[in-house]
């Protein structure tokens, strides 16, 4: 039985004592190294041999890291680079993150996080040209696909597709209900860390007062409550990728603690005094802008641009109104499936309201209006009658009644109060008969079962 061929690695570093530093850390990896005291003699190297990572200093005799990196773009773009940067200089090891390296290294070395970033560089090589977003609705798997075949939907997938390659922090923006978490999920599983945990977590729906322990975790003891030593999200999401969405919620002095996770790659739990070490990506999303958030003083600047190392915006449902009819099929089936019933036709005429509809909720908003037409229609075709959409006094599309929109409450939330108060309504008058309640409702006892669980009623 043939050996495995070791994995080839670039050094390129002027200082003799890194190199060796270097190469012996990777020798011990089983993996072979070739070193470059200079960016020529690189050059002559990735000319001559087949690397599977590459590691670069900075500041070289004969050139910047920087533009080096850029260069492979051109000339070796599957070529993971790695940046070793001097201790502190962020700044410097954004713009290298910018440029498309994949990750960075500080000096001092610290070994372990070498390992680490070394082990994540030859993941990202390794990964298959297959493992790409199919450019096409008819992708299997739509609960996990950025679908549509607009223009504005192909970009974005062709950016997911390069930034799941790299490991920087990507800054996932755009509206609500366009789909910022579905994008963060395939970011993770193109990438080299899909088999590692996936850690979603709103940051505005955890309290204040526990957000310290929820990332970061806590000793047993540590403070009222904490019966038992407790990980945290950080910890849960080493290896993978931690998604910050509404990362606009955190509150400033969570801002600082978060920013020092992030930077130090280690996270001090509460409780104790001990550094834990991690090895996360990180992916941030929020629907407020940021931008304006830090000029009023009400999120840091430092973090700001630590998280928004590259931006990935994500379209509007209204500014990509052909890829309604694909997604429509698609959530539909999906609900059907869901709710234990057949899958009923979309008729034309819903399907020119749907697409004549501005979708302030966008996605989500989408998802909603057919779950409630699933709901009342009584045939295997939805009518636009079974949409309820209305024309408001502007001349758009409102969905429900002409009290949607009058209040603070999201569309999320009154859709959702209004089946609650249509179910309990239902279940008290038939004493809490399921089966009659689903019959007066006029939907089955599967999609009534399905509401039960959706909204949380006993």
């Amino acid at each position: 039985m043939s050996k495995k061929t070791p994995n080839q690695v670039l050094i390129i570093d002027d200082e003799p004592d890194i190199r060796e530093l270097l190469e012996l850390t990777l020798g011990r990896m089983n993996l072979e190294t070739r070193a470059a005291a200079c960016l020529d003699d690189a050059r002559h190297l990735l000319n001559e041999f087949h690397f599977d990572l590459c590691l670069t200093d900075m500041k070289l005799p004969d050139g910047n890291g920087i533009d080096f990196v850029r260069s492979l773009q051109d000339t070796h773009p599957e070529l993971p680079v790695a940046v070793i940067t001097a201790y502190g200089s962020m700044e410097t090891a954004i713009t290298a993150l910018k440029a498309g390296a994949f990750d960075f290294i500080s000096k001092p070395v610290d070994l372990d996080d070498l390992r680490n970033i070394v082990r994540a560089g030859l993941r990202v090589a390794g990964a298959p040209a297959t493992s790409k977003i199919k450019a096409k609705s008819r992708a299997t798997g739509a609960e996990n696909k950025m679908q549509g075949e607009s223009e504005a939907i192909e970009k974005v997938r062709q950016m997911i597709n390069k930034l799941a390659r790299g490991q920087a922090p990507v800054y996932i923006s755009g509206d609500s209900g366009t789909g910022k978490e579905l994008a963060a999920r395939l970011i993770h599983e193109l990438g080299p860390r899909k088999d590692a945990p996936f850690v979603p977590v709103n940051c505005g729906a955890i309290p204040e007062h526990l957000m310290e322990s929820e990332f970061f975790g806590h000793k047993k003891g540590s403070f009222t409550g904490a019966t038992s030593d407790k990980d945290g999200l950080f910890r849960a999401a080493d290896g993978g990728t931690l998604f910050l969405d509404e990362v606009g919620d955190l509150p400033l002095h969570m801002q600082v603690k978060m920013l020092r996770a992030i930077q130090e790659r280690s996270i001090r739990p509460v409780g104790t005094e001990i550094e834990v070490r991690v090895d996360i990506r990180i992916l941030s999303a929020t629907h407020k802008d940021l931008r304006e958030l830090v000029k009023e003083g009400d999120f840091r600047q430092d973090l700001y641009y630590r998280l928004n190392v590259i931006e990935l915006l994500i379209p509007p449902l209204q500014q990509r109104p052909g890829d309604i009819p694909v997604l429509a099929n698609s959530l539909a089936k999906k609900l059907a499936d869901q709710m234990g019933i057949a899958l009923p036709q979309i008729s034309d005429e819903a399907m020119d309201k749907l697409q004549h509809y501005s979708f302030p909720g966008n996605v989500r908003e989408l998802e909603n209006i057919l779950e409630r037409a699933l709901t009342l229609c009584d045939s295997n075709n939805i009518t636009a009658e079974d949409l309820q959409l209305h024309e408001d006094l502007s001349g758009e599309s409102q969905p429900g009644s002409d009290t949607v929109g009058k209040s603070d409450e999201s569309l999320d939330d009154y859709m959702a109060r209004v089946e609650r108060v249509a179910i309990e309504d239902a279940l008290s008058k038939t004493n809490q008969n399921k089966t009659a309640a689903a019959k007066l409702l006029g939907i089955t006892f599967r999609a009534l079962r399905y509401k039960l669980e959706k909204l949380g009623i006993d």
